[in-house]
């Protein structure tokens, strides 16, 4: 009874320190009612993460091998497209979805704190079917100090993008925000996928990299959003086009046409 406890508290509480962490951060606070719902939204990425796994394992047999059994190459193939790509993918769904034309995303370090709590949600549930499956205290404090601070940092990544798009988005930079969007996605796909590859190689170099990796990530993520928190910046106005020409219109009258706008 007391082990089973201690894994409940090792799978919870790095996410409670974590989202506290940054929610504290963020001085124009979120209202509780959104954080709430994507950090329930990150639990549902989990089972749309499993459902697409199923039906993908019809198609790529990959997915079901045992892992000591893999060369590198189907390890670096199942940790990058199989796990890191399908479980980023599923959580930017959740986050773009609420959050990318919401009312209340109106400062940069929003999407920070909407991304993080996305991949807090997708963490615990993740972090608690690991722990159940193993019965492991020594599972449960490995993942608690690098598998739940990694998916916050993946999130982290995944924000900073999606809030670069935004603003891009509204100064009307197309293709810019077409790439930050690509980002958003990628740069946490290709970060989630280095931790997994490396943790399950078994392989005593790459397991000495990935500790100078989780390491480096860790520190910079922090100095990031440091950062961030300091230079937040509310979003621009979007720019207004006038009906009848289409131009970009700065006050009550089009300049090019003249017609009077609402």
């Amino acid at each position: 009874m007391i082990q089973e406890t201690l894994l409940y508290l090792i799978a919870i509480l790095p996410v409670i320190l974590i989202g506290n962490y940054i929610y504290k951060k963020d001085k124009n606070k979120e209202p509780p009612f959104l954080l709430v719902k994507l950090f329930l939204l990150g639990i549902v990425s989990c089972f749309v993460v499993l459902a697409i796994t199923f039906l993908l394992s019809f198609i790529f047999p990959l997915l079901t091998k045992e892992i000591a059994t893999m060369n590198y190459l189907e390890l670096l193939l199942y940790t990058f497209i199989g796990v890191a790509f399908i479980e980023e993918s599923a959580k930017l769904l959740m986050l773009y979805k609420l959050t990318y034309k919401n009312k209340e995303f109106d400062e940069g370090y929003d999407m920070i704190v909407y991304a993080v709590f996305v991949a807090l949600g997708f963490a615990v549930f993740e972090n608690l079917l690991y722990i159940i499956s193993s019965g492991s205290l020594w599972v449960g404090l490995f993942r608690a100090i690098s598998a739940v601070p990694g998916h916050a940092c993946y999130g982290l990544f995944m924000g900073y993008y999606l809030s670069l798009a935004k603003f891009s988005n509204l100064q009307d930079k197309k293709e810019e925000e077409r790439r930050n969007k690509w980002k958003s996605l990628f740069i946490p796909v290709i970060l989630h996928g280095i931790y997994d590859f490396c943790v399950l190689s078994g392989n005593l170099l790459l397991l000495a990299i990935f500790i100078i990796f989780i390491t480096q990530l860790f520190i910079f993520s922090i100095q990031k959003l440091n950062y961030l928190v300091r230079n937040n910046q509310a979003l621009p106005k979007q720019n207004k086009y006038c009906s009848n020409c289409g131009k970009v219109v700065k006050g009550k009258y089009c300049w090019y046409c003249g017609k009077q706008q609402e």
